[in-house]
């Protein structure tokens, strides 16, 4: 396959695409980060209520498990970060909501910090984007982007005591 954006039968044919693009919302044409956040957004809501050490355990999980889905799409798709490749905005939203309080003004608030440090790109996280290649590299960022996020939207939780 080449650097042209996949089909959604092609990525039916393709467990890792299919993963690596976030069943299908990397594919949409516009901002498919934006989207592959928004499509984390469910599998949040039924994870929230697990216990912290279940739910780091499934973001570790799927973290390590992005490292090798990224870097296979990445190789497949003939391009280092192809902008499809959203697994890594989905499991950054999941950290970046770790402990976050309940309820879909929080969720909101979670998405909007994660996407403005993963477009921003604040130091380090450009760094590491710019020079961390391969699966690592393109979730890297992202996990920095979801570490600043989630200390923001604790530290605005603990400041309005929610």
């Amino acid at each position: 396959m080449s650097n042209i954006n996949p089909t959604f039968s092609q990525l039916l044919r393709d467990p890792t695409l299919l993963l690596a693009f976030g069943f299908g919302s990397g594919l949409a044409p516009k901002a498919p980060g934006t989207f592959g956040t928004l499509a984390a957004i469910p599998f949040w809501w039924l994870m929230q209520d697990l216990s912290p050490f279940w739910y780091l355990g499934i973001v570790f999980i799927t973290g390590v498990v992005g490292c090798y889905l990224c870097g296979s799409a990445a190789k497949k798709m003939g391009v280092h970060d192809h902008g499809g490749i959203v697994w890594d905005e989905m499991v950054g939203y999941w950290l970046t909501m770790f402990m976050a309080p309940a309820g879909w003004a929080w969720a909101l608030y979670g998405f909007v910090l994660f996407r403005l440090f993963d477009i921003a790109k604040p130091p380090p996280i450009g760094w590491v984007d710019r020079r961390v290649q391969g699966g690592v590299g393109i979730m890297l960022d992202d996990i920095l982007a979801a570490v600043y996020a989630s200390l923001l939207l604790q530290l605005t939780a603990w400041l309005i005591g929610a």
